[in-house]
């Protein structure tokens, strides 16, 4: 038989243990917050999208959503820090199609692109439009094409740098259609903006929303999408493929990342969270703002789409010969 003493103490362990579970179950979850990494600096499509998502999605999820910009490298310093986060789910992160691009252009990446994450929801696409300098005589992409065959090598141009996306949506259009044009990569969007409208740069491909109000003053003449279907907010722009240059398909693209081994539970939580945040004003007025396309898709499709753009961007990579320390 234990002595009175004893069950007191036993008593009072379990009175305390109950009560410090009452107070646990009470507490609420928004008390800790969520970590999202943006790998990109602030002002980027992709750090605007976070942004303006974040405080919807952290309602629908139940923590509140606290940006944090960790730029440089192509975004390896910061996905690295999503990869070797704990599988609380209360670090997240924010990518662009650089993921899928670094590992070929960079000679180390600290992470495997595919299996130190957990895809979440590839939440939308981001149409490249290509534009040339008014100098430039093509009127549409047949007479682009035609003009480069003509001068081999004599046209050139730009992008945000060695592998970025608008370098890699370049050297598509060389591969599909067997023309030679000259790269001159730049330090940024901004700077190639500048330059195409100066026409030290005669033509690239740039995000649809930080060249649209140039096209619609005429200081600068779009020839196409980027995209299999027209963007809204420059519908009166075909696509490449009808252009005249039927293989043509590119697209940047923003996505919701964990690090592997995210709970399921996790992950199905967040991406029904993402879903209604991208219902929300918010979003919709910052979709519409930034140029996007909506794909939303969900953590059961989201690795094959990795696996492909994965797949499709070491190609180009490869072909375009860009590398990088």
């Amino acid at each position: 038989m234990m002595k009175a003493p004893l069950i007191r103490r036993i008593a009072a362990s379990l009175a305390s243990a109950a009560l410090a579970t009452a107070a646990l179950a009470q507490a609420p979850a928004s008390e800790k917050p969520i970590r999202m990494v943006v790998p990109l600096a602030a002002g980027s499509t992709v750090d605007a999208v976070a942004r303006a998502i974040g405080p919807s999605f952290g309602k629908a999820a139940g923590h509140p959503v606290v940006v944090e910009n960790i730029a440089g490298a192509g975004g390896i310093p910061g996905t690295t820090q999503i990869a070797k986060a704990p599988k609380d789910g209360l670090t997240l992160g924010m990518i662009s199609s650089n993921h899928v691009i670094n590992p070929g252009i960079y000679k180390t990446v600290p992470y495997d692109t595919l299996k130190d994450i957990t895809p979440i929801a590839v939440i939308a696409t981001v149409p490249l439009v290509l534009v040339v300098h008014p100098s430039v005589p093509a009127k549409n992409v047949k007479e682009l094409i035609a003009l480069a065959k003509a001068k081999p090598g004599t046209l050139n141009f730009g992008s945000a740098g060695n592998g970025s996306t608008l370098h890699l949506a370049g050297e598509l259009l060389v591969s599909e259609t067997g023309i030679e044009m000259k790269h001159v990569p730049y330090r940024g969007t901004g700077a190639l903006v500048t330059d195409l409208i100066g026409g030290q740069v005669q033509l690239g491909f740039v995000s649809v929303s930080q060249v649209a109000p140039q096209i619609k003053a005429g200081t600068l003449r779009a020839l196409a999408v980027s995209t299999p279907t027209r963007s809204g907010a420059l519908p009166e722009v075909p696509t490449a493929a009808e252009a005249g240059v039927p293989g043509y398909s590119f697209d940047a693209w923003i996505a919701l990342i964990g690090p592997a081994g995210l709970p399921k539970n996790i992950v199905d939580g967040y991406s029904g969270a993402m879903k209604t945040a991208l219902a929300s004003p918010e979003a919709q007025n910052a979709i519409a703002g930034q140029g996007l396309m909506v794909l939303n898709t969900g953590p059961d499709a989201a690795p094959a789409f990795f696996q492909a753009e994965l797949s499709k961007h070491q190609k180009l990579v490869k072909q375009s010969g860009a590398t990088l320390d």
